[in-house]
């Protein structure tokens, strides 16, 4: 199986031309009947060596993480040698299974476990030198976050030396992490109630994360560069950040069954979140919110008395509207952007009809 990076480099080192390689695209379009950039693919697996590398790795990194343990037993909290051991494996294999071999699974498991790494290490060099008393809650919060952005230059240097799309969005979650951890250092964590400060925080850094995503998509509008990959991960790290305080606004995750207000509420944002799906090209935020549209929908059949069905009959609404939605996407989403004003158009990732064009 050949990807976009795969066509890329084979035109970049002239084994095949510009015009071949998109010769080979029209005729993927063609025979799929859709076009790629509406496919939002992106590299997980090339082969079971894949999977068989990773499965080494993890116990490697396994292995790193219980000698490092072995070196200070009996801390209270994270074991920093256990970071450290664990980030330099990672780094190590990644010289050979990034760098050279280009494997997109194990790349993704040794950035999270490097990027991990670092940041038990530094939270354990933290815990060994303040220790648990004498530490005020706002110096504690702060040296997490410091600890944040630390790893977040970390995840810089990764993306540097090695350039796996996914590490773009691990230092944008440390940086994220790092801003709502000083915020809540100023305002001082006693002060602190989570449905008044941090759901909105979260809400918020959500959004721009987003904004973050959409930057790399309208430079890659084809999506044919690594740009298209890092924006992909920006959206799943977006998704939840956006759709978990919304649904709990409204109350889907107060644990009890929820009022038709709020049922029809959640149906209505999900619906919003559709055509803003739609529009930007992804899928993140149908999924991330998927699950509180399954509690609302179910509660709303339990309330009309299917409650022996309620579970059936709402995998059967969900699954067939998503099933459909996914079958006719590219001409749903033609309709959705040729709505929009032409200046937003032209900032958006193409549709099928003009990729195709």
């Amino acid at each position: 199986m050949y990807t976009e990076d795969d066509l890329r480099q084979a035109v970049a080192s002239g084994a095949i031309s510009a015009d071949a390689a998109e010769a080979l695209r029209q005729s993927v379009r063609t025979n799929r009947a859709t076009p790629s950039v509406d496919e939002e693919n992106f590299r997980l697996v090339n082969s079971f060596n894949d999977i068989f590398v990773t499965i080494a790795a993890v116990l490697l990194l396994v292995a790193m993480a219980g000698i490092g343990q072995a070196f200070t037993p009996n801390l209270d909290g994270p074991p920093p040698f256990s970071g450290v051991l664990m980030a330099l494996a990672a780094w190590g294999m990644a010289e050979f299974f990034t760098r050279q071999r280009r494997m997109a699974l194990p790349s993704i498991v040794l950035l999270i476990a490097f990027v991990g790494g670092v940041f038990e290490a530094l939270l354990g060099f933290v815990v060994m030198t303040f220790g648990d008393s004498g530490t005020n809650e706002r110096l504690a919060v702060t040296l997490v976050a410091l600890a944040a952005l630390a790893t977040a230059g970390a995840a810089w240097m990764h993306w540097r030396r090695f350039m796996v799309p996914i590490t773009i969005a691990a230092g944008t979650a440390a940086i994220t992490g790092t801003v709502i951890a000083l915020a809540v250092a100023a305002i001082g964590p006693d002060n602190i109630e989570p449905e008044q400060v941090l759901l909105p925080l979260v809400f918020l850094a959500g959004l721009a994360v987003f904004a973050f995503a959409m930057r790399w998509d309208t430079s890659d509008r084809e999506r044919q560069t690594r740009r298209s990959d890092v924006a992909f991960w920006l959206h799943l790290l977006a998704a939840p950040m956006i759709a978990h305080p919304l649904f709990h606004w409204l109350g889907v995750t107060d644990g009890g069954n929820i009022g038709i207000g709020a049922a029809v509420g959640v149906l209505l944002v999900y619906l919003a979140m559709g055509m803003i799906a739609l529009a930007v090209d992804r899928r993140a935020l149908l999924v991330s919110a998927l699950v509180y549209v399954l509690f609302a929908l179910g509660s709303l059949f339990e309330r009309f008395g299917a409650v022996e069905l309620n579970v059936a009959l709402t995998a059967l609404v969900i699954g067939s509207a998503l099933l459909s939605l996914s079958a006719f996407w590219t001409p749903i989403r033609q309709a959705v952007v040729g709505g929009l004003p032409g200046n937003l158009q032209d900032r958006l990732p193409v549709t099928g009809m003009r990729a195709s064009a």
